[in-house]
């Protein structure tokens, strides 16, 4: 190398020299300015992760709140974590501040549910996809599927009469799926709908097991399942594409999306992103469904106050012969107080995590650039100052609305879930309908939370319905359920 070459390459390197310098330095002076915020970061690597997951967890979280304050340090799963349980900080980390930390997911996660889906980034791409997906999602947009949503809960709950044992948050899981199916596709072919929902389960499964990618495991054969998924639905684009089919459903905008370079979305962004919606849309929604029931059963006299609201638009639906509407959905004040009571006391996030992507100052304390942060919002949920009683269900609570930023149960920020809608309309409809037509008992113990990963009641809260007799008849509703035949239907 002559020594022209050799000026040149020092010419260019010096920049970088100078900023990794000019950010050393910045980081020792900050270091030495501000200190880490309290608390243990337990053994080498492991952490304190044994502790957190041999106990209830929100025990865990409230127990660090309670020794060292509203933002503390911790090791989980070999990761350096910040905690914070405020308001104030949850907004920081995911509104104010939200540049400086990115969401952060395992890559097997990554893997499993695609590269390219919405919530695994940020920026221009983010933006874009958010927008396609929130605006497939609105209010005016779902109102469409009222209808079909309604149907489909019939058929749904129907299936339950009798009194044999149900797993009701499975059931719920398969109801939320087929609802998902509905906002994404529109009308899908049975074949199509069966062979994603065969496919989607195994996927489920291995989600949160063990990433050994050998033949034979969980994790492996969700692999699997998830090319499988792939395959499928480049088969749906390719049909819609030979059909020129433009649908204002969820598919059809990402398949029409085009950015201000006039560059469509690939088939694999587009699969990733389906899958996201999907797996967003079920356990959450399921989890808080089976909240819901389980809340209305334990608490008679506020399932009395339920019903009377439900049975005067049954009585206005000439006994329940009529469908819901998208009005009569927009006018059920207890039952929305009830639905947002029961978001707040499960906690379905009860927190989510993000990466500091540079060294980040908060209140006097450092955050390290890498390290995880976790805005908690089960502890904001449940602290006493913004909700008095916090271990109360209390619909009443939400008569007026609450603090700004001590209620997220949708998130916050450019991340938060843009499905929330679509997730309520679900409540509105299945409430509507059970409360109107079926009474329930619940077996076994009443008590007790399973986290797979969201909070559910134990045992996903087995318990046997029954039509009740002054009820439509199965004759009376085959009409409105012939969208969802039973041997089409969820279950």
């Amino acid at each position: 190398m002559e020594m022209g070459d050799i000026l040149l390459y020092l010419l260019l390197l010096l920049p970088a020299l100078l900023s990794y310098l000019f950010l050393r330095k910045h980081r020792r002076n900050l270091e030495q300015r501000l200190k880490l915020p309290p608390g243990s970061m337990g053994w080498p690597y492991m952490g304190e992760t044994l502790q957190l997951y041999s106990q209830d967890p929100n025990v865990f979280f409230a127990t660090k709140q309670k020794r060292y304050g509203e933002i503390f340090k911790t090791r989980i799963l070999g990761c350096p974590c910040v905690m914070l349980a405020s308001p104030e900080a949850a907004r920081f980390v995911l509104v104010t501040e939200a540049q400086l930390f990115k969401p952060t997911y395992p890559k097997s996660k990554e893997r499993m549910i695609g590269p390219s889906a919405l919530f695994f980034h940020q920026g221009d791409y983010h933006s874009r996809i958010r927008k396609l997906v929130q605006g497939s999602l609105t209010p005016e947009a779902i109102r469409k599927l009222v209808p079909d949503i309604d149907a489909l809960a019939i058929s749904t709950l129907e299936s339950w009469s009798g009194g044999h044992l149900v797993n009701t948050f499975q059931e719920m899981k398969k109801f939320s799926f087929h609802v998902g199916i509905l906002a994404i596709f529109g009308r899908l072919d049975a074949c199509y709908k069966e062979q994603l929902e065969k496919n989607y389960c195994i996927v489920d499964k291995g989600y949160n097991c063990f990433p050994i990618n050998i033949p034979g495991t969980a994790y492996h054969k969700a692999v699997m399942a998830r090319k499988r998924l792939g395959k499928i639905l480049s088969e749906i684009i390719c049909e819609r594409k030979s059909k020129q089919l433009v649908e204002k459903d969820l598919l059809g905008c990402l398949m029409n999306s085009q950015d201000e370079k006039a560059n469509v979305l690939t088939e694999d962004q587009i699969a990733d992103n389906i899958i996201g919606v999907l797996f967003a849309a079920q356990d959450t929604t399921a989890s808080v469904l089976t909240w819901i029931l389980k809340y209305l059963h334990d608490d008679p006299k506020l399932l009395e106050a339920v019903k009377a609201e439900h049975k005067a638009v049954y009585d206005s639906n000439g006994q329940g012969n009529q469908p819901l509407t998208w009005a009569q959905t927009r006018n059920m004040p207890l039952t929305n107080r009830v639905i947002l009571e029961s978001l707040r006391m499960a906690s379905i996030i009860s927190f989510t995590f993000r990466e500091a992507v540079a060294d980040v100052e908060y209140k006097g304390y450092l955050i390290p650039k890498g390290w995880k942060v976790m805005p908690l919002f089960r502890n904001i949920h449940h602290d006493p100052r913004f909700f008095p009683d916090p271990q109360k269900l209390d619909a009443s609570r939400f008569e007026v609305a609450p603090k700004p930023n001590t209620f997220m149960p949708f998130g916050n920020g450019v991340h938060a879930c843009p499905g929330n809608e679509l997730a309520k309309l679900e409540a509105y409809i299945v409430v509507h309908h059970l409360v109107t037509k079926f009474r329930w008992e619940v077996v076994g113990s009443q008590s007790g939370i399973q986290y797979s990963p969201f909070p559910v009641p134990q045992h996903g809260l087995p318990a046997k319905f029954w039509k009740e007799s002054g009820s439509q008849s199965q004759g009376d509703v085959q009409e409105r359920t012939e969208a969802f035949p039973k041997s089409e239907s969820p279950n």
